[in-house]
């Protein structure tokens, strides 16, 4: 039984060997396969940190952590800071893209970018991921 396995693990070894390098600058010829791939790597690198500048920190830097758990109210994002404070945003689905979970201080959300948004509270800036609906979104408080 262990030659069987050893020849299947040979011959998987040999298959992969042989595929394309998804490093490579050529890519696989799948575009959507190539985005994650290269999404994967991006995470990997970033060490699952995102961009923030916490109050008092006039540059953004990749220092802040982001949780995400599903809950009742909806999708809540806990964002971490290096000084151990955290920020809870709740996920809404009415153009707003977060509101602040806890209510105490309002979110103002900015669009950077059709992928990312920006979210001030309290002299807190975050940069989260995003997916823009329309191309002629609008900034919101």
């Amino acid at each position: 039984m262990s030659t069987r396995i050893s020849s299947a693990l040979a011959a998987v070894l040999i298959l992969t060997g042989c595929s394309a390098d998804p490093r490579s600058s050529a890519g696989s010829g799948n575009s959507e396969f190539d985005n994650a791939l290269a999404q994967a790597s991006s995470d990997a690198e970033d060490d699952g940190r995102i961009v923030c500048a916490p109050a008092g920190n006039a540059a953004f830097s990749r220092q802040c952590t982001l949780d995400r758990v599903q809950s009742a109210e909806g999708l809540i994002l806990t964002v971490h800071k290096p000084d151990g404070g955290f920020r809870r945003l709740l996920v809404v689905k009415d153009g707003r893209g977060v509101i602040a979970a806890d209510g105490a201080e309002p979110a103002k959300v900015t669009i950077v970018d059709d992928h990312q948004i920006e979210v001030a509270i309290g002299g807190d800036r975050f940069r989260l991921p995003a997916t823009m609906k329309g191309k002629d979104a609008k900034a919101t408080k």
